[in-house]
């Protein structure tokens, strides 16, 4: 599916608005965005959010934004057998839950939901502050693709699924409770299931 872009000059406008620095800021930047709309692949290098965001809190005068930061590389673990024959957990932050659960209800909950893998899309729902879940409410596999993980593993390309799936709401601001909480229950969950893989998709 294409998507939509901007160019360098809408991106340069929207931030100044979002800054406040020019009067009249906002509607300039509506005008070039609306008229640089393109559809496509973009050119443009991938926005640097953690570069933009601590520029603009020094632009406002705020203290350096503190992002969770890791300085040593993950343990890498090769995977040792054909993904045919491998069994997957899904674990999804887009704030996913099944019919008759509770809704995840605010920023920094950090329960996590069990989802059965044989679950039918149309009982999922979702509840997340801090995207825009029309689409995900239209098709929660854009944000939790337990269908389509069905799918390879009837056509055989993975070697199926465990019977649990795991989600999480991921607006969750404190590293401490979602390392001590949040990450804590899925992994004791995870290692129940006994999966060769473990998918997590972040939104």
């Amino acid at each position: 599916m294409p998507s939509a872009h901007y160019n360098t000059r809408a991106r340069r406008c929207a931030r100044r608005s979002a800054v406040g620095r020019v009067s009249g800021a906002f509607d300039l930047c509506q005008g070039c965005v609306v008229d640089e709309l393109r559809e496509g692949r973009s050119d443009l290098p991938p926005a640097d959010y953690i570069g933009e965001t601590k520029a603009l809190y020094d632009s406002l005068g705020y203290d350096s934004y503190r992002w969770a930061e890791r300085p040593d590389a993950p343990a890498w673990t090769p995977i040792d057998k054909p993904l045919s024959e491998c069994r997957i957990t899904l674990v999804g932050s887009g704030g996913i839950y099944r019919r008759g659960q509770i809704a995840f209800h605010t920023k920094d909950d950090t329960s996590i939901r069990v989802i059965a893998t044989d679950t039918p899309a149309e009982d999922l729902r979702t509840a997340h502050f801090a995207y825009d879940q029309t689409d995900a409410r239209n098709d929660a596999n854009c944000v939790y693709p337990l269908e389509r993980l069905r799918e390879l593993a009837a056509e055989r390309v993975i070697g199926g699924l465990t019977d649990e799936s795991y989600a999480f709401m991921g607006g969750i601001y404190s590293t401490r409770r979602l390392e001590a909480e949040t990450a804590k229950l899925i992994v004791e969950r995870c290692l129940g299931q006994e999966p060769d893989v473990v998918l997590l998709v972040p939104v």
